[in-house]
């Protein structure tokens, strides 16, 4: 606070005191502050209760109150609010109290009956896009001539592919025979019955790729390319599902993935809804050209096997798997550009979505109260530099104490990348919001390797946001005090095709810690391989922190987390809400929370530290463990129930694979300890912070209450 507020009580009193008080050093006017800190708090605190009478600007803390009022009912089976740090509690009671359901309660109690208000009420109860359907218009029955019903379901054309792709789907529009199980089954969920509505959901996001570099995929043919810059098969999504998207429909506002009869036309071109600039894709041959291929060039095939060849003049485009082929010869000269929507089921990774920024608080500045200068470099087509190794050079040159090269665009880098940080120097290397830019580290020195080296003096820092390094991994050497990784993707393997997951697959890291001091620090990223090399076993392990991550080995028992040779990492880990493909041998671990070691975890000291709601196997060498699984379900059972239980509660993931929509997402069918073992009721892994049990638990309790009469609801995974 200001002097002049802190004095608002002291001015009040005569003059004749305030002189006195002054003369004896002012003791009254430092009381009166403190006084007057509380006041106003006081005052602030009755300021806000006029806010809190009203659903839409009240506290988080006074929802559930405002909620008892009307009748609003809470949900004992996602859980309860637990005394957690405020942010993590404070986004976890918005899961359980959603403010807008309990502000629409008496207006979806007007409509309920309604099928329309299904699609409203899972939107806002849960989060996900959702629509309703009812399978009793699908059921294969005889129609009156008396009470035609167009809209009932008809035979199935097996020669329409259109038709047949849209089977079981929710643009279902074939007949079906009656199915006796009930659509909340714990089994397996019915569908086809008169009293039930399926309510389908989507779970998986879309993200905007803007005017990248497509990948020439030359094994197969010079005339092949792939939307990913990776190389890999990138299934396309629909743009309507991004928000703020110009061309968003409410009533197709869906993260799906675009099907090839969804993108064709009766004549096999692309439909024009979804291509171009701003739409769910969109080619350029020339980076440098305003207006996009033109559309009637452009035909759907199946390029899954790359076995179409398109006619001379066209250009073959394939949704599903995101590949798109020329004809022979008519390759661009230029190179290939594509903007394109791909999807993923939370914000972690290199990916193009608003990532919070920090304020630039230099940890090392001793006089905290002066001005930071710090030294911004833009790297971009209208940024102050083309190329990151030419911010780099302008960095190296200038030598600033603080400095922040931002890449602009999502563009791929093939620069060699050096950084050298000086005594006290911090930098930090981003991305804008809504960018992904891509740094491919190329063998382009045949005397030397090619990974990202960074090296630095004492008290120096550096942070990585926002990016995707592919192609080589970063090594780590020098007196660098702190190296932070946040919102990056280190791909696993270098490469997608080095990911097979045969034994023989190299053994590639994504960061090498090589004699170095730095703490490390890695929040909301996917990275490969880690491996720490010390110089002298006596000196103290190295602090790695890793949070909200995914650590991929590639390949089952190969080392996610250890020291050079397999041995292990002189490192203590701190990790919470990750998901780790690989084992994990280091010296010790302060503390593991939330998380799953999928295929083991060895620690040299085990004294000291605690590993809790995590998935661990039963043999594996851990400090002392708390509700960790499969330990808790095994201590209930006995005799030949165990081995039982300890096969049920191994984690199942819908694609285990990088670049999957799907990657380390958990199974519909994995085990409820797994699923719910977390230390709040949500689910262990990466996906933590999803709160996808509360979610479903809230949207299942209120498809009970609104409900038509007589209907049997249940919820169907899309994705």
């Amino acid at each position: 606070m200001s002097a002049a507020f802190d004095d608002r009580l002291y001015n009040l009193l005569p003059s004749i005191y305030r002189q006195r008080d002054s003369e004896v050093g002012e003791p009254l006017r430092a009381l009166l502050a403190v006084i007057a800190e509380q006041v106003n708090a006081f005052e602030q605190d009755i300021t806000d209760l006029y806010d809190n009478w009203f659903i839409e600007t009240c506290a988080d803390w006074v929802v559930p109150y405002i909620g008892e009022l009307i009748g609003y009912r809470t949900l004992h089976d996602a859980g309860a609010p637990l005394a957690q740090s405020a942010a993590r509690a404070a986004a976890r009671t918005r899961i359980l109290f959603p403010r807008r359901d309990v502000a629409n309660t008496l207006r979806y109690r007007r409509r309920k009956g309604t099928l329309s208000l299904l699609d409203d009420l899972a939107t806002t109860v849960s989060g996900w896009p959702a629509h309703a359907v009812e399978f009793a218009r699908l059921i294969a029955s005889t129609q009156s001539l008396k009470h035609l019903r167009p809209g009932c379901g008809g035979t199935a054309d097996v020669r329409h592919a259109h038709t047949m792709e849209r089977v079981d789907s929710v643009s279902d529009i074939t007949a079906h025979l009656t199915d006796l199980r009930r659509p909340q089954s714990r089994y397996r969920t019915g569908r086809y019955s008169i009293a039930a509505v399926g309510l389908f959901v989507w779970r998986l996001r879309s993200y905007p790729i803007t005017r990248s570099k497509a990948y020439c995929v030359e094994e197969v043919a010079p005339e092949c390319f792939t939307f990913s810059v990776l190389g890999n098969n990138c299934p396309l999504f629909d743009a309507s599902a991004e928000a703020g998207s110009a061309h968003a429909d409410a009533a197709r506002a869906r993260p799906v993935m675009l099907r090839r009869s969804d993108v064709a036309l009766a004549d096999g071109h692309v439909d024009p809804r979804y291509y171009g600039a701003g739409r769910s894709f969109a080619l350029w041959t020339d980076s440098d050209a305003n207006a996009p291929i033109a559309v009637e060039k452009l035909i759907v095939a199946d390029l899954s096997e790359w076995g179409v060849e398109p006619r001379s003049g066209t250009i073959a485009i394939d949704p599903q798997t995101g590949r798109v082929a020329f004809a022979r010869g008519e390759a661009p000269e230029h190179g290939l550009v594509v903007s394109y929507h791909y999807g993923f089921a939370a914000d972690i990774g290199g990916g193009a979505y608003t990532r919070p920024m920090p304020s630039w608080v230099p940890p090392l500045q001793a006089a905290a109260s002066a001005p930071v200068a710090v030294a911004r470099y833009s790297v971009g087509s209208e940024g102050d530099f083309r190329s990151l190794q030419e911010a780099l050079h302008a960095w190296h040159k200038d030598k600033p104490a603080y400095a922040i090269i931002e890449l602009t665009a999502d563009e791929v880098y093939t620069d060699a990348v050096r950084i050298v940080l000086e005594n006290a120097q911090s930098l930090e290397i981003r991305a804008a919001a809504r960018v992904r830019p891509v740094i491919r580290l190329l063998d382009l020195q045949a005397n030397r390797p090619d990974y990202m080296a960074i090296s630095g003096e004492a008290k120096c820092r550096l942070v990585l946001d926002g990016l995707l390094v592919t192609g080589r991994g970063l090594q780590v050497k020098g007196e660098l005090s702190q190296l932070t990784i946040r919102h990056c993707t280190l791909v696993p393997g270098w490469d997608i095709e080095r990911q097979a997951g045969s034994g023989d697959a190299p053994n590639s890291p994504s960061l090498s810690l090589v004699k170095t001091r730095a703490r490390v620090s890695i929040e909301h990223s996917i990275l490969g391989p880690l491996v720490v090399t010390a110089d002298d076993p006596e000196q103290e392990p190295l602090q790695v922190s890793i949070a909200d991550s995914i650590v991929d080995a590639r390949v089952a028992r190969h080392a996610a987390l250890g020291g050079s040779d397999d041995g292990f990492a002189s490192a203590v880990l701190t990790i919470a809400r990750c998901t780790v493909f690989g084992i994990v041998r280091v010296n010790g671990v302060s503390l593991a929370e939330n998380c799953i070691f999928n295929d083991g975890i060895e620690v040299e000291r085990i004294h000291q530290g605690c590993v809790r709601f995590c998935y661990v196997s039963a043999r594996a060498r851990t400090p002392r463990r708390y509700e960790c699984q499969p330990d808790t379900a095994m201590a209930k059972v006995r005799g030949d129930a165990r081995e039982s239980a300890q096969r049920r509660l191994i984690p199942m993931f819908n694609s285990t694979r990088y670049g999957s929509p799907t990657y380390c997402q958990l199974a519909q069918d994995c085990a409820p300890e797994i699923a719910q073992g977390a230390d709040d009721e949500s689910e262990m892994g990466v996906f933590h912070d999803l709160y996808q049990p509360q979610r479903m638990s809230n949207l299942l309790a209120r498809l009970d209450e609104f409900v038509p009469a007589g209907a049997d609801a249940g919820v169907i995974l899309a994705i």
